[in-house]
């Protein structure tokens, strides 16, 4: 457990009665709902919301099919462009993305083709009886793929697919990523990310290794030799600090913590519950936070971030999630300092109120204290160095702390490659980062397949 928060008391609840509370956040829709929603779609010719989605998902094909009641059909499609099809359909801000897109998304039509939950019903019935995908003939090279996250795995799928041996260096204990370790608990449930793993494995020819980090027990030098191509999908696994005094103070933590610990808890009445909590930060892993440990039972939530609500990172969607979970969201307030009571544990913040003076971010000499037994920071994820410190890995180019890409996800060392956050593309949803990783797969085999024919 964390032994930060190891003073706070347990949710009151049971824990039959706090699962309860971490239901599916978007129900899934029944046959007669998805067919009539197929209805809606117009099946545009050179269509928005495909250009909308970062995988390419034939959004127009696939609900065609879900109309003329081939399911699997529907689901081919879908996972032929993202083999993370599923989890994606479920986490993806659609309204941001295909939704948004959508001709129908107007005032006129009122709402767009849920594109979401349409995706969502054809992977989740599709029933297929085995793998959907068949592997090449094999070609004797061996891809290393570092991280088992949704770019690592992505990775992996395609380049199964195309006949080459993939072994996968995982540091934790299970394979998934953020879709494992970091998405809300109500939006990816019923152990969803490892049913989704077991699929994605059934293609054959992938092997993960855990307990496997790269600069502990592994290095980027003894990868490039012992394999044909080397796949980077390392993540953002440390978080960034507020720089402020008692930043260690028990009682204060990082939000990706206390996510992971809430995501692997099979007994949520057994995790420490702030009663009076706050959460800094303005993306959509601080709505997370807030909203889970609101319905863990906590008496008050205050999501608090520096600047104003057009400016968070959070889609509308995710701020409606927050106000209906009695989450009270500040603006413009900057952490000053962290409070302490007499033995030394969080007590609250002192914030410094913000305004913006010619475009620039400036305190405004006033502050204000709010009360908290807990102090959640999502202000961020950073690149973790250490993973990058053996003579190979130093070469490696960096834009700013991220490693630097080009267009093929090729980084600055011939047959190595990366993909997902770790990169300098600065794109962090994860059906972005399954994007990467299928680039990257069809770049290395290409690559791969150049050099046998020279040979």
């Amino acid at each position: 457990m964390i032994e930060t928060l190891n003073h706070l008391p347990h949710p009151h609840e049971s824990a039959a009665a706090l699962a309860g509370h971490f239901t599916d956040l978007a129900p899934p829709l029944n046959d007669r709902q998805a067919h009539l929603e197929a209805s809606r779609c117009l099946y545009c010719y050179d269509a928005p919301c495909v250009n909308a989605c970062p995988s390419e998902i034939d959004i127009p094909s696939f609900i065609r099919n879900i109309h003329q009641d081939n399911v699997p059909g529907a689901a081919q499609k879908i996972l032929s462009a993202n083999i993370l099809g599923g989890s994606c359909a479920r986490v993806c801000p659609t309204e941001i993305l295909c939704q948004q897109a959508c001709v129908r998304n107007n005032a006129h039509e009122c709402a767009p083709v849920l594109i979401g939950l349409l995706q969502r019903y054809a992977v989740d019935n599709a029933h297929f009886t085995e793998h959907p995908f068949q592997r090449a003939a094999a070609t004797g090279k061996r891809i290393a793929v570092v991280g088992a996250g949704p770019a690592g795995l992505s990775c992996a799928h395609r380049s199964a697919m195309h006949g080459h041996d993939v072994v996968i260096f995982e540091a934790r204990e299970k394979a998934g990523g953020l879709n494992e370790y970091g998405i809300a608990k109500y939006k990816l449930v019923d152990d969803y990310a490892q049913k989704e793993l077991d699929f994605l494995l059934q293609i054959g020819g992938i092997e993960i290794r855990h307990g496997q980090k790269l600069g502990e027990n592994l290095t980027l030098s003894e990868l490039h030799q012992q394999f044909d191509a080397v796949f980077l999908g390392l993540g953002l696994n440390a978080s960034k600090q507020l720089g402020l005094t008692h930043e260690d103070a028990p009682g204060l933590l990082a939000a990706t913590d206390y996510i992971r610990e809430l995501r692997q808890a099979d007994d949520l009445s057994q995790l420490p519950l702030a009663e009076h909590c706050i959460v800094l930060g303005a993306g959509n892993t601080a709505i997370d936070m807030a909203v889970q440990m609101a319905r863990l039972g906590a008496r008050d939530v205050n999501l608090v971030y520096r600047r104003g609500a057009a400016d968070m990172g959070a889609t509308g969607h995710e701020q409606d999630i927050a106000k209906a979970n009695q989450v009270r969201l500040l603006t413009w307030a900057q952490p000053d300092e962290v409070l302490l009571d007499a033995q030394g544990k969080v007590r609250g913040m002192r914030f410094a109120r913000t305004h913006l003076v010619e475009g620039r971010l400036q305190t405004t000499g006033e502050t204000f204290e709010l009360a908290a037994d807990a102090i959640f920071k999502a202000i961020g994820q950073a690149f973790d160095g250490s993973a990058l410190t053996d003579p190979l890995a130093r070469e490696l180019k960096r834009q700013g702390e991220r490693i630097q890409v080009d267009e093929n996800l090729c980084t600055s060392i011939p047959g190595v490659y990366a993909g997902g956050d770790c990169t300098s593309l600065d794109q962090d949803l994860t059906v972005q980062a399954v994007q990467h990783g299928k680039r990257a797969a069809e770049a290395i085999n290409a690559q791969l397949m150049l050099n046998v024919e020279a040979a």
